[in-house]
């Protein structure tokens, strides 16, 4: 793997954790999990995550409510479920059919077109995302 190209990832990486742990995205200057949330996930799961988007009644499907991740799972948020879930690039047998895009690859072309005159890490800008987006869910847990 070429340096400049892990280094870039990490940068951008790094950013996304500071931003995020500084308290800034609580300020309501920048979250980037919500962004990402109210692009690509709140149609079909709803604003707050309940599964009642505005395209829920034209899905085969109804979304889950997302809210509910951590009490169905005995409290215990399932972050390596969701990750691979959103990434959806390795298909798992056991978890059934594919009911949603698959935003691993969604995100992989973004990067192609974001970054076409500097080196940078796909994989590192689809994690970076899909961790923003993780964050943001995890949020959205109900007490």
């Amino acid at each position: 793997m070429d340096v400049r190209r892990l280094l870039a990832g990490a940068a951008l990486l790094g950013a996304v954790t500071g931003l995020c742990t500084t308290g800034a995205w609580a300020q309501g200057k920048m979250d980037f999990g919500k962004r990402e949330y109210d692009s690509n996930c709140a149609s079909c799961h709803g604003e707050k995550g309940k599964g009642d988007g505005p395209v829920k009644p034209f899905l085969t499907k109804s979304p889950p409510d997302l809210t509910t991740l951590s009490k169905s799972n005995n409290g215990v948020f399932p972050f390596q479920r969701v990750i691979e879930v959103i990434d959806g690039r390795k298909t798992v047998a056991a978890h059934g059919s594919r009911d949603m895009p698959v935003w691993g690859a969604d995100y992989l072309a973004k990067a192609k077109a974001d970054y076409t005159d500097v080196p940078y890490d796909p994989e590192a800008y689809v994690r970076t995302r899909i961790s923003a987006l993780i964050d943001y869910i995890h949020r959205l847990q109900s007490k």
